[in-house]
């Protein structure tokens, strides 16, 4: 029974979308490093645009798992074109730093 069960989390693990591994964000440095965030997402995280999402209180892993979609054009659009070449300047360590300043960010 283990054999199978292993089976079925392994089967499932492999048909879902790969999660990237978050290094462990500094919020600190990342508030410097959302500089060029802040113009669609706020400063803190509260777009100053309906058709922005906010970002602030959001968790740390989310907002770096979208990042990583953006960055590897799994989201696609005219809005994820504009975030992939945001983000195709970012490295992991800069979107973990980014996604950490804004998941600390209260509404």
């Amino acid at each position: 029974m283990n054999n199978l069960l292993g089976s079925l989390i392994l089967m499932a693990a492999m048909s879902s979308p790969v999660i990237a591994n978050m290094p462990e964000g500094n919020s600190d440095i990342g508030m410097q490093k959302a500089y060029t965030c802040q113009f669609c997402h706020g400063v803190t995280g509260v777009s100053p645009r309906d058709d922005y999402p906010n970002m602030n209180g959001q968790n740390a892993e989310y907002l770096y798992d979208a990042m990583m979609a953006y960055k590897e054009g799994q989201r696609d659009g005219a809005m994820g074109r504009l975030m992939k070449q945001q983000m195709s300047v970012l490295s992991a360590q800069d979107m973990a730093d980014i996604a950490a300043y804004y998941a600390e960010q209260s509404r």
